[in-house]
């Protein structure tokens, strides 16, 4: 429970420095810098020889990281960075919806739930949707989320059938490449080269993103994972939204109308707290048969 904790803390952060410390950069050079700081940590692990369906890994990779991050990165230009991470709270709807569709099965509750989520959502931007394109930074974020579950969605439905992978090191390092592959790509076209400037405190900044959150984040975060139930798992794995959006008001002086979120983060988060409860009642309903 400890490593869920401690990684929590670690992308609560992030929110709040990619706002504040890298708003200025091209988003795509971000997003490439980021995850090839990751890529590296993987590297002495990278062997594709063995690895069969290499390139599906490699496309899981790019479209969970790779585009996802750049989706991501790009909404900050609209959104603050409590909005960004308020918004992330839909990815655990994508996921059920996606799976559904790739198994050929439909659950209505999960539609009810998404529906729920979006009645909350405009809760929140109520006041401001004319007066800004805060819209636009939410479909942002909610192609960034449709992204990550599609990668978490397949990469399961692959990893599952596969048993050469020696390690999670060797999985992850295909990962990242793919993802390094589509930001790079991205950030050859979009990024000023012959004027970019990079402060000494922004690649400090891309050090904790790339090495820390990312990197070392996410084997922390799978190996926490072994060590607690589902029902745990579930509510660690949204715990970082509320401690972004905490830290992102009290650390980085960020302001929101509290009333409206509190009242929409609550039918939110309430809505993904009954859809957990009736997965977690239907597994176990099926334990029982």
């Amino acid at each position: 429970m400890g490593y869920l904790i401690f990684v929590s803390l670690l992308w609560g952060f992030s929110f709040g420095l990619i706002k504040n410390q890298l708003s200025g950069l091209d988003a795509n050079f971000v997003s490439f810098v980021r995850l090839s700081l990751a890529f590296l940590i993987f590297l002495p692990w990278l062997n594709i020889k063995n690895v069969k369906n290499k390139g599906m890994l490699l496309l899981i990779g790019a479209v969970q990281f790779g585009f996802m991050y750049i989706a991501y990165i790009f909404s900050y230009r609209y959104l603050q960075a409590y909005q960004v991470a308020l918004f992330t709270i839909f990815t655990p709807i994508y996921v059920a919806l996606i799976n559904d569709v790739l198994w050929k099965k439909f659950n209505p509750l999960h539609l009810a739930v998404a529906l729920t989520a979006v009645i909350g959502t405009g809760i929140v931007l109520w006041n401001q949707a004319l007066e800004r394109v805060v819209w636009m930074g939410f479909g942002l974020v909610q192609i960034s989320n449709i992204c990550f579950a599609l990668g978490q969605v397949f990469y399961r439905k692959y990893r599952g059938g596969q048993t050469r992978l020696k390690s999670e090191m060797q999985v992850f390092a295909l990962l990242y490449l793919g993802a390094v592959i589509v930001t790079g790509s991205a950030a050859l076209v979009t990024t000023d080269w012959a004027h970019l400037v990079v402060r000494p405190s922004q690649w400090l900044t891309f050090v904790y993103l790339g090495i820390v959150a990312s990197g070392a984040g996410f084997f922390l975060w799978n190996f926490g994972a072994t060590k607690v139930n589902a029902g745990s798992l579930a509510v660690f794995n949204n715990l970082k939204i509320p401690l972004a959006i905490l830290i992102a008001l009290l650390f980085f002086g960020e302001h929101a109308h509290i009333a409206r979120l509190v009242i929409g983060g609550t039918i939110i988060a309430a809505a993904l707290w009954f859809n957990e409860k009736r997965a977690m009642m239907e597994r176990s309903a099926t334990e029982f048969e």
